[in-house]
């Protein structure tokens, strides 16, 4: 735990001799089932062992003070516990101040504020849901410290309100609720449409999860994420001309969307319509794959994925590409594709143990020739959600 206690050293540099609580949240990657969640269709998430920790003190006035190890220029920022505004002055803090304003608007007002130090072991602007994690932590912290008494899905819900609302960024459910719902070597299949969900056991035999980090960041807010939603919400709006019953575009099957996609009068919208309808049933059939021990099927579907994120639904780039084509080329690679928004941010490959060390010198080598400098490499485990330790 060498990130607590190094944390305990730094909470008391800011904040003094305190009595603190501890807690933990993961951050995820998506296994199979990418821009699906926002169209009403299946996703594949898994908790992992890199996350966001929190040491909490109460204070006895409506302040909060919050400080993150990784982000110590920012120094110490302060909010009031009760009508909050988004400020941008108040930086990576927005994402907490979300939570609380949501909880308020929800009925749940907190009493006090806290002192809080931050640290993470999650690459920022990866892709690995850094916001989200962050999101859930203060759901679980408020939740524990007035006894709202709410349960892991309400404060999921919460805390992606606070995203979309407060932050601003448009995302689906996926994120906040992997975080919050993780299970220990368990991904979830989730359905986004009705927020159904079944934990499957992640039994790869002899295979790690290698994350690969481009070291390219992405900033969704400004990524093209709220366009490719746009794009896929006229698809359906026009798709409704002619089947008003249909919901969302997961609700597809690809035959069904093959059947309807000529009533989508954009070319380009057609495309992104047709990797979420296809990607969604995608992740249905990957996960049965993965129930019937077929790895190598499993793998596949995840190399397909990719190819539709490239070509269907353009959000890879330059470095995923690079990173996927090079895993391909591995021994001992079963899969490999782009995880979270696109446009930077990381791969998940599953790769066979005894091949994990060339895999990573191979495709470390040949991403810095290609690109102009290193990417970086972590084997997940897969976690349990947010908690207290």
């Amino acid at each position: 735990m060498d990130m607590l206690a190094k944390m305990k050293t730094v909470f008391m540099e800011r904040f003094g001799d305190k009595k603190t609580r501890a807690f933990f949240s993961p951050g995820r990657v998506n296994l199979i089932g990418e821009h699906t969640d926002y169209n009403g269709g299946h996703v594949f998430p898994c908790a992992i062992s890199l996350g966001t920790y929190a040491l909490v003190a109460d204070r006895d006035d409506m302040k909060t003070n919050v400080f993150s190890v990784n982000l110590a220029d920012k120094g110490i920022i302060g909010f009031e516990m009760s009508g909050l505004k988004h400020d941008a002055t108040k930086d990576w803090a927005n994402y907490l101040m979300g939570v609380v304003s949501m909880f308020e608007e929800a009925g749940h007002k907190c009493s006090h504020g806290f002192d809080i130090a931050i640290g993470s072991t999650l690459p920022g602007g990866s892709g690995l849901s850094s916001s989200a994690s962050l999101e859930v932590l203060m759901a679980v912290i408020l939740n524990e410290a007035f006894g709202f008494g709410l349960d892991m899905v309400e404060m999921v819900k919460l805390a992606q309100r606070a995203e979309n609302v407060f932050v601003g960024v448009n995302c689906g459910i996926m994120d906040q609720f992997a975080v919050g719902m993780g299970r220990k070597d368990c991904a979830i299949l989730l359905d986004c449409n009705t927020l159904e969900y079944r934990y499957s056991k992640l039994a790869l035999e002899n295979a790690s999860i290698v994350i690969t980090n481009t070291n390219k960041p992405h900033s969704l807010a400004s990524s093209a994420y709220n366009v490719r939603r746009a794009q896929c919400e006229h698809a359906l709006n026009e798709l409704r001309e002619v089947r008003p019953e249909l919901k969302a575009l997961g609700e597809l099957t690809n035959p069904e969307y093959d059947k309807l996609a000529g009533h989508i009068s954009e070319h380009l919208e057609r495309q992104r319509a047709r990797h979420a309808v296809y990607e969604n049933q995608r992740t249905l059939a990957a996960v049965k794959a993965l129930e019937n021990s077929d790895v190598a099927e499993f793998g596949r579907l995840m190399d397909a994925s990719h190819v539709s994120l490239r070509d269907d639904y353009d959000v890879t780039g330059k470095e995923l590409d690079t990173l996927v084509e090079l895993a391909w080329q591995q021994p001992g690679v079963i899969g490999s594709r782009m995880t979270g928004a696109g446009f930077g941010g990381c791969t998940v490959s599953l790769v066979q143990n005894e091949a994990v060390e060339a895999f990573k010198a191979n495709v470390g080598k040949a991403y810095e020739e290609a690109i102009g400098y290193a990417p970086s490499f972590y084997v997940a485990s897969i976690a349990d959600g947010t908690h207290r330790l």
